[in-house]
């Protein structure tokens, strides 16, 4: 019998998670159809796709609520059409303002759900988790400490590690990628490996900044060299509007997780990219801003001293975080040309990084599959109400 899987992500990196675990489930359950919203690598894997990707992304508080009207709508229309489908399980992956609303209609009419990458709950509007227990059958965690605060509120849960420490290689070869890169792998000048953001409004707030950082830096390093990855065509053509070229900076197509591991640093926004630059064991500076109602808001309902994935994991301040006024050109130079100019702390937060890495290093799909089709496919005719156990081995 045919498995009916029913999945939404919600951007770039959802997409990523979405189709390496649609792979692994076809590799368990021989007939599987796939239906939701994903990307190109969702679609690739046989999703059919009802809206485009860009439909849930949308970022901050007050730009949601202009557009949730239509995200309401969406929401109906994916509802319906799960429901008509008959759907033998929904899989929310990230989106969680989007996603966990959809999940508690489709529960309540008997479809199992999984949501698959945690909402930062442990961060902030903790009230969530009421939510999010109405909402799931079972959450699967990337980061092991996220799955501490699901067992703390007893809410079904799998820590399943990170897909990304298991595409990224623990050994990372420095002059293999420039070489790639087209660079030269014997030469002395540091690269600063400059990553502005996936998204539009991160050009926005911070292009400009960044250009400005770099050119200051480069009054204390002459011979700095610049790259910076463009994540899509649409952001390449903002980059380039925003004469990146003229700052003596070369752009590039993709390539993100090559340019860092290149790189002796990396400038980068908060997100998965700071994961990434974690991956490839290479210092950063965070910075980030968003629109000025939004930091307001979000500033009196953060419960945790930090914003980037590496000093959340650790639970201590690994790199530095610029956030909103503090993300100055000044500020971020300086912060830069600490580890640029002290190797040895560079070379003892890569050898933090590595220990990080295996700790993430659970072969996340794999795992997620095997948590989803024991949802689905129980053995031994336990029911879904008494397989409430959980699993973070």
């Amino acid at each position: 019998m045919s498995l009916r899987v029913f999945m939404v992500a919600g951007e770039l990196s959802g997409d990523l998670l979405g189709a390496t675990l649609m792979q692994e489930l076809r590799r368990r359950h021989g007939t599987i159809e796939f239906r939701g919203i994903g990307g190109p690598r969702m679609i690739a894997q046989g999703l059919e796709s009802l809206y485009p990707l860009e439909t849930l992304s949308i970022m901050g508080l007050v730009e949601v609520l202009r557009h949730l009207p239509g995200l309401i709508d969406v929401r109906r229309q994916l509802r319906r059409e799960a429901l008509s489908w008959r759907a033998d399980v929904m899989i929310g992956i990230d989106a969680p303002d989007f996603n966990l609303g959809l999940e508690r209609q489709l529960r309540q009419q008997g479809v199992t759900t999984v949501h698959y990458v945690s909402p930062s709950v442990w961060a902030w509007r903790q009230g969530r988790i009421k939510t999010i227990r109405k909402a799931v059958d079972r959450m699967l965690t990337l980061l092991p400490f996220e799955a501490d605060f699901y067992r703390e509120h007893e809410v079904p849960v799998t820590f399943v590690g990170h897909p990304l420490a298991e595409e990224m290689p623990l050994a990372d070869d420095r002059a293999a990628a420039r070489h790639h890169l087209g660079l030269d792998p014997a030469s002395d000048s540091p690269l600063l490996a400059v990553l502005p953001g996936s998204r539009g409004s991160e050009i926005r707030y911070l292009g400009e900044t960044f250009l400005a950082a770099v050119a200051q830096l480069r009054r204390q390093l002459p011979e700095l060299e610049v790259i910076m990855p463009a994540a899509t065509p649409a952001r390449r053509t903002e980059l380039e509007a925003l004469g990146v070229a003229e700052h003596g900076i070369r752009l590039i197509d993709g390539q993100a997780w090559m340019a860092m591991t290149a790189s002796d640093a990396v400038l980068l926004t908060s997100g998965t990219s700071a994961l990434e630059a974690m991956l490839c064991h290479r210092p950063m500076v965070v910075a980030y801003r968003m629109a000025p109602m939004t930091h307001r808001i979000a500033r009196y309902m953060v419960k945790t001293p930090w914003i980037s994935l590496p000093n959340l994991i650790a639970r201590e301040t690994l790199v530095p975080e610029l956030i909103q006024q503090q993300a100055t050109p000044e500020a971020i130079s300086e912060a830069l040309l600490g580890w640029l100019a002290d190797p040895d702390s560079s070379q003892a937060l890569r050898q933090r990084f590595v220990a990080m890495h295996r700790t993430l290093q659970r072969n996340a799909s794999a795992r997620a599959a095997e948590a989803v089709l024991t949802m689905v496919r129980p053995e031994n005719g336990t029911s879904l109400s008494n397989r409430h156990q959980e699993d973070t081995t």
